[in-house]
């Protein structure tokens, strides 16, 4: 076993909202610094930039999670982690054709660049990325993992666009077995109230759009297999 150090959920310059020194090559060489060993990128509603984000991170024999943060019909945040390029690129297809084809305006909402390793911009995004999904929150988890990936909701102590800001509660059919937390301080009153979470595995990442809010090494997995297939078979296997 081995101790994986990790930040699932890292937005690129492909998300609007993001900084744009959030580039493949920076975030990987960021990361190595940082000391983490698995990282996944997250961009609103998209997988393009996670590609460029392995190519960059392989120098640092860092290991990437194909990954998206989906927002719901309910503009609930939702993270989706998938193990490889093809899984990932079958369901960002998925949630493109159902995205609100509303064009971005750069001067409003920001940039939305899809690069290579070597952070050449290959071209820009037309429609804007962080408006809501048509896929509900209940639709989102079977899909996921019959590609071979995990879904789990995102920061869910955050005051916005969390499942319990905006819905309030956790559905009683929700079958989620890991949640994301931002600032675990605040994890136990939380689950006091929505006791379901303390069932769940809990994650903790950044949730990063600028280079220095990449964690450090300090949240971890302990693993017998660090590779991404590994990463997403053990949390797939998480029972509650």
């Amino acid at each position: 076993m081995q101790k994986v150090y990790y930040d699932f959920h890292l937005h690129s310059c492909l998300s609007p909202c993001s900084d744009n020194d959030m580039t493949p090559a920076n975030i990987a060489g960021m990361a190595f610094i940082n000391g983490l060993n698995a990282i996944a990128l997250t961009d609103h509603n998209t997988v393009k930039n996670c590609t460029a984000l392995k190519n960059a991170a392989e120098q640092y024999s860092i290991t990437v999670l194909y990954g998206m943060e989906l927002t719901t019909d309910e503009e609930v945040h939702t993270v989706c982690l998938f193990p490889d390029e093809k899984s990932a690129n079958e369901w960002g297809e998925y949630v493109y054709s159902r995205l609100q084809k509303i064009e971005n305006n750069p001067k409003i909402f920001g940039n939305q660049y899809v690069m290579n390793e070597t952070d050449k911009i290959l071209g820009e995004e037309k429609f804007l990325l962080i408006n809501a999904v048509n896929i509900s929150f209940e639709d989102v988890f079977s899909p996921v993992y019959e590609l071979g990936g995990i879904a789990f909701p995102a920061h869910i102590d955050k005051n916005a666009n969390s499942l319990i800001s905006n819905l309030g509660f956790v559905p009683p059919d929700s079958t989620f077995k890991i949640a994301e937390v931002h600032d675990l301080s605040k994890f136990d009153s939380l689950a006091e109230v929505h006791t379901y979470f303390k069932d769940c595995k809990i994650l903790s990442s950044s949730d990063a759009h600028y280079l220095p809010d990449i964690n450090e090494a300090k949240n971890y997995l302990e693993l017998s297999d660090a590779s991404a297939k590994g990463i997403i078979n053990y949390l797939r296997q998480i029972k509650k």
